[in-house]
Parts: C-alpha cells; sequence; structure tokens
C-alpha cells in the first residue's frame, strides 16, 4: 500500500513499524453538538482506511478520541445550565447512534479527555523538565514554539515571517496566528465548575496536549497513522507534533492523511445559508444511512466533495441496482452452469479492487472494479448464461468488497409485499398468460403507480418496490 503523506507532501509505501500491524489515531468529535455531514466526511475517510487496511491483511489498532473538555464545551454547557459531564453525554450518545447507522466499524479505543487530565499533566511536567514549558502572569501555561526548531514542519509554516512572544489561549485559531500555545489554562470564573487540580494550579488542559497524551498511552510514543481533516492541519496537528516530540524526544507519527472539506451545493455549510445537515435531518428526509454511506465515500479523500441531496438520490438508484442483482443471483436454478467465468471474473475485480484502496484509497478505480463486475454479472444473467453456482461465486465478491465499502446488503431479507399488490400482480401475470395485453400493460402501470414493478426469473415471479 502507498499512501500521500501530508508531511513531507508525497506518495510514500507504507512501512508499519511492526509488520502486519498498523497503529492509527483519528481525531474525533468535539461534543457540544451532534455532528455534520462535514464531520462525517471525515469520518467515513478513516473508516475507509481502517477497511483498506484489514483488506490488505494489516491488523488495527485505533484510537479515535472524545474531545469533552474545551471552549466549545465549557461555554455551551454552562449557557445549558448543565454540568460538563451531563451536557456531553447526550452528544457522546448521539455520536456513537451516527457511527452505527452510518455503518463505521468500531474503534478500538474511544479516550475521553476529562478521563485522561493525569496522562496530561504528565506531559507537561515533561515539557517543564525539558524547557519547552513555561508559566505565564495569569497562571496559565504555554509551549514555546521558539525552543522547538522544527515547528511548522507539517502546515508549511515559514517561521521566519512570525513576530515572537505571541500567546494564543484559545484553542482554535488561525493559520496567521502563529505563537505560543496554552498547555494547561488556569481557571477563570468564565470556566465555572470545571477545573482540574495541577503543579501550575486550578485549570483545565488545551486542546492539543489532549491528543498528544491520549495517543502516547494506547498507540506508544511513535505511531504509523494520524488522520483528520485538513482543517484540523494548523494548529492542532501541528501543535500535537511540536509538543510529543519536544517532550519524546523521537519522532511522533510516521503518516499523516488529511481529508478535503465537504462543501453544499458549492458553498461553504451553514445555519444562516440553510444547507447545514446532520446525520439526523438526511435521515429525516428519508434516506437510509447505508446511502449516506455510500453518497459521502465515492470521493477520494483528497478531493473536495461537492455535496447535495442528489448525490443521496444516486446512491439510492446505484444501491437498489445492486440490490436487484443479489436477488437474481439467489433466484437462480441450481447447477454450475458458468461457474468457471464467475470465477475468472470475480478474481479479476478483487485484484482489481484490492490495487485501487492500495493506491493511496483510489475510491474510483475500486467502485469502477465493483461496477464492472456487476455489468458482467447482469449480462450473463440475461444471456441466461450462469446458474445457482455461478451466482455464489459473485454473491461473496461482493460481500469482500462490501468489507470495505460497508453499503451493500447482500443478504437482506426482502420486504415484505401488501396483499393487495400481490393480487395485482397475480391478475397481471394471468392477462399476460389469457395473452390479454392491454390488461397486462394496464395492471402494470397502476402497479408502477403504487410503488411497484414485476420481474420475470428463472424462479418465476418477482414483485419488487420501485
Amino acid at each position: 500500500m502507498r499512501f500521500y503523506n501530508t508531511l513531507g507532501r508525497r506518495f510514500e509505501e507504507f512501512k508499519p513499524l511492526n509488520d502486519g500491524y498498523a497503529g492509527m489515531y483519528t481525531c474525533g468529535p468535539t461534543v457540544y453538538n451532534y455532528a455534520h455531514i462535514g464531520n462525517f466526511r471525515a469520518y467515513l475517510f478513516e473508516d475507509l482506511l481502517r477497511r483498506s487496511l484489514e483488506f490488505h491483511n494489516y491488523k488495527v489498532k485505533q484510537v479515535m478520541n472524545l474531545t469533552d473538555v474545551d471552549d466549545k464545551t465549557i461555554r455551551d454547557s454552562r449557557a445549558a445550565n448543565l454540568s460538563l459531564n451531563d451536557f456531553t453525554k447526550k452528544y457522546k450518545e448521539a455520536f456513537f447512534e451516527d457511527l452505527a447507522t452510518l455503518r463505521i466499524e468500531k474503534a478500538e479505543v474511544y479516550p475521553e479527555a476529562t478521563t485522561h487530565i493525569a496522562e496530561m499533566i504528565e506531559m507537561i511536567r515533561t515539557l517543564f523538565e525539558k524547557g519547552y514549558a513555561y508559566k505565564s502572569e495569569d497562571g496559565s501555561v504555554y509551549f514555546s514554539i521558539n525552543k522547538f526548531k522544527d515547528y511548522g514542519q507539517l502546515a508549511k509554516i515559514d517561521r521566519s515571517q512570525q513576530r515572537d512572544g505571541v500567546r494564543i489561549s484559545t484553542d482554535e485559531y488561525e493559520k496567521d496566528s502563529v505563537g505560543d500555545f496554552a498547555l494547561w489554562k488556569a481557571w477563570d470564573e468564565k470556566d465555572g465548575d470545571v477545573k482540574w487540580d495541577s503543579p501550575w494550579g486550578p485549570g483545565r488542559p488545551g486542546w492539543h496536549i489532549e491528543c498528544s497524551a491520549m495517543s502516547q498511552k494506547y498507540l506508544g510514543k511513535t505511531f504509523d497513522l494520524h488522520t483528520g481533516g485538513i482543517d484540523n492541519m494548523f494548529p492542532h496537528h501541528e501543535d500535537e507534533i511540536a509538543q510529543s516530540e519536544a517532550a519524546n524526544e523521537c519522532k511522533f507519527v510516521n503518516y499523516w492523511l488529511h481529508c478535503e472539506h465537504l462543501t453544499v451545493d458549492n458553498k461553504k455549510m451553514s445555519k444562516s445559508l440553510g444547507n447545514f445537515y446532520t446525520l439526523r435531518d438526511l435521515m429525516a428526509k428519508g434516506y437510509t444511512g447505508a446511502e449516506v454511506r455510500w453518497a459521502l465515500m465515492g470521493t477520494h479523500y483528497r478531493s473536495k466533495l461537492n455535496f447535495n441531496l442528489s448525490l443521496l438520490d444516486q446512491a439510492r438508484v446505484n444501491l437498489r441496482s445492486f440490490a436487484s442483482l443479489f436477488s437474481r443471483l439467489k433466484g437462480l436454478d441450481n447447477g454450475d452452469a458458468g461457474k468457471a467465468d464467475a470465477e475468472n471474473l470475480s478474481a479479476k475485480a478483487l485484484q482489481d479492487f484490492g490495487d485501487a484502496l492500495g493506491d493511496d484509497l483510489n475510491i474510483a478505480e475500486a467502485l469502477s472494479a465493483v461496477f464492472k463486475l456487476q455489468k458482467a454479472a447482469n449480462t450473463a444473467l440475461a444471456a441466461k448464461a450462469w446458474q445457482l453456482d455461478a451466482g455464489k461465486v459473485v454473491l461473496e465478491t461482493f460481500r469482500k468488497f462490501n468489507t470495505v465499502l460497508g453499503s451493500l446488503d447482500m443478504d437482506a431479507e426482502e420486504e415484505s409485499i401488501p396483499a393487495e399488490i400481490m393480487e395485482l400482480a397475480e391478475k397481471r401475470q394471468a392477462a399476460r398468460k389469457a395473452k390479454d395485453f392491454a390488461m397486462a400493460d394496464a395492471l402494470r402501470d397502476e402497479l408502477k403507480s403504487k410503488g411497484y414493478v414485476i420481474e420475470d426469473t428463472p424462479a418465476g415471479m418477482k414483485v419488487k418496490k420501485i
């Protein structure tokens, strides 16, 4: 496998620290609201990465943090007049529900920032000992970027153009606001009851130290892969590198992968424009998790994704066409006719699929292999060239595709058809046998108006919802 490493801006062959094993840290949600589809574009890219590594026989240990203490969670919990824990609990639960809806594989560890304060304090203590941390007049602790000569290596920042001595206390800031960043924030009245004791006085950690401390605990001082949205490259990931490498005196991460932004109708997503969608908003419009997953995953992670509802409509068409194929393959007559052909087609498709995923997650080429097998199977079925054994081979191939794609349902129970619809279908079949084609056509049109269609298969008539 090879990936485009943001650190260095080049393609590199994936060589993990330990053969057959990939340690992976993915930036998770800040649990102050429901995650939106821009967030889930990143989480689905990370799920595609995880599943692709597994497809190539790597054992993956994934760590995804939950940021449950930062500027936003404190601000909004106080506005809601709730404790920090009670406020964030709702959005943690919603996040895991959304992951299940989108069929995102579970990470091995979901560390919460609030339960890892001791590890953060210990890392800050180390940074003090090594001369990188200092305490400011207000009691907060900052990281001195001038002491770390490689600061800016990920985001490609020219340090010579920056002003010295600038301190930035907020968790998130713009790229032109380069300066010493907060490791520990001294308590003040706007924090309410959110505070922990530390050697530097009561307060709370800065956002960036959270990920450094938690990734080190679960993956070690150096690990293979760190991912996130491109908006996290600076300041968050840059600051993670600085404090981790300063504390541990070794390389932090070997491969950095970042996914591009999502826009909606070619505009930045915002509530004021009315183009802001959570997953729950899309579910309310009648779309399924499988359809949203297919739509958000189909564009290469390093390309901007312009989202609109027509993407979901097309996803629905594609997934239903696959469902129709799976139904026909299961309904074939017993026998092994076409089995060798199906095996050859499947082997080629799986090879092309795996090669594409191994080339920096080239999802377009991977899906091309899937669609080619679908087309070949439909052609064979139309020619009545296959029997059930061939169908089983192809169904098993689609199961293997789905270990990565996650949106296909080879084994879904067919939807029960209402009795009145079956009665119309039987009348249509009787009209056809009686050569009353005008009546048969009228009944077909009536079925279609009610949202159903009849398919003639080797196993007989099948009624399906459109």
